[in-house]
């Protein structure tokens, strides 16, 4: 049966590395079989210029049909101006929303080749395999009331509303658990119960769960500490659990472990394993358009999309294979570039990739 990807490049860097997923998915479908279609579609600043909208009504139908769906980035300083409602990022919070996307994997994986990428110490991070699973259509991203408003005495004030139920915590929290059954068995639950009531009830659901997967040991870690420990001894943790905002903050931080954000994936599921997969960086619009940027983390969410959504996880591993052999070959863009290796190009990288397919 043939699968439909929608493919939304976005803004900034989005449309080059995307340019590279696509060469990716176009080698594995001519060479390997993979029985894809593909569909591309406006989204973020995009779909603005196309329709006045960060998501276009016929995006978000492309979206919803199609069996998996593939972000760029959104975003660029042309759009700042724009009403807070048009502007790229309500895209791409309105996707999720819209989907019910609400579990997203977030990979910290230091490939060995990276190493001296990083700015900790080898020995703190050689070996690194962190997943980071975060709460996604919730908490203060998407709670009500919110909004700017002036007191009676003529001061301006903004709130936010942060607010979580028992079903989603809940269901946040059994997907931490079934990945972490499949990896090292262990769950890092992450809150700040000690000030939150949302936390409260965070950490008393969690623990609740848990009790379902007796295979799986719990801890529990307040989120200022474990921005700490993250980077004081990141390999104590298998899978971290945690909230929308909490979990923004952390997979960023997480990130720069491995040496770059350039080349990290994410996936973000709704409840029946569909899902939308990007690289975790930005648009980027300060390279825009140069061709240096890092397809990697693209390419690699492609792998997750095989793995996580279409049930090929040969091709993925297929994937992530031929990822590693181009480090080996010393391939680098800039980002992740060092004295010895060669620097390469977008394009160049994808290139590379397909090659070692």
């Amino acid at each position: 049966m043939t699968k439909k990807i929608a493919v939304l490049p976005g803004d900034g860097i989005g449309p080059e590395i995307i340019a590279e997923a696509v060469k990716v998915l176009d080698t594995l479908k001519s060479r390997f079989g993979l029985k894809i279609e593909m569909e591309l579609a406006p989204i973020g600043g995009a779909g603005y210029d196309a329709a006045k909208q960060p998501l276009p009504e016929a995006t978000l139908k492309l979206a919803k049909a199609a069996n998996a769906v593939l972000l760029g980035a959104v975003g660029g300083p042309q759009y700042d101006n724009l009403p807070r409602e048009l502007r790229p990022e309500r895209g791409l919070l309105g996707i999720r929303s819209e989907l019910g996307l609400f579990s997203n994997l977030r990979p910290a994986l230091l490939y060995p080749q990276l190493v001296h990428a990083s700015t900790l110490k080898p020995e703190v991070v050689s070996g690194l395999d962190i997943l980071i699973v975060r709460e996604l259509t919730g908490s203060i991203y998407f709670g009500k009331p919110r909004g700017i408003r002036t007191r009676d005495d003529g001061v301006r004030e903004g709130f936010n509303t942060m607010i979580y139920s028992e079903p989603e915590i809940e269901r946040i929290a059994r997907s931490a658990f079934d990945i972490a059954m499949k990896r090292g068995k262990k769950v890092c639950s992450v809150d700040k119960a000690n000030v939150l009531e949302v936390s409260e009830l965070w950490r008393e659901v969690v623990t609740r769960v848990a009790k379902d997967y007796p295979k799986v040991e719990l801890s529990h870690m307040y989120v200022d500490n474990a921005a700490m420990q993250l980077v004081r001894a990141p390999k104590q943790f298998d899978v971290m659990v945690t909230d929308n905002m909490f979990g923004d903050i952390l997979s960023d931080v997480a990130s720069m472990l491995t040496g770059s954000i350039g080349m990290l994936p994410s996936a973000s599921l709704d409840a029946k394993g569909k899902g939308m997969y990007e690289p975790i960086h930005g648009s980027a619009p300060d390279i825009a358009g140069k061709g240096i940027a890092n397809p990697l983390a693209t390419i690699l969410s492609v792998a997750m999309m095989l793995r996580y959504t279409l049930n090929e996880a040969a091709l993925a591993d297929r994937i992530e294979q031929a990822v590693s052999k181009v480090l080996d070959l010393g391939i680098r863009t800039a980002d992740i570039w060092t004295e010895g290796t060669k620097k390469v190009g977008t394009k160049e990288m994808g290139d590379a990739v397909v090659a070692a397919l």
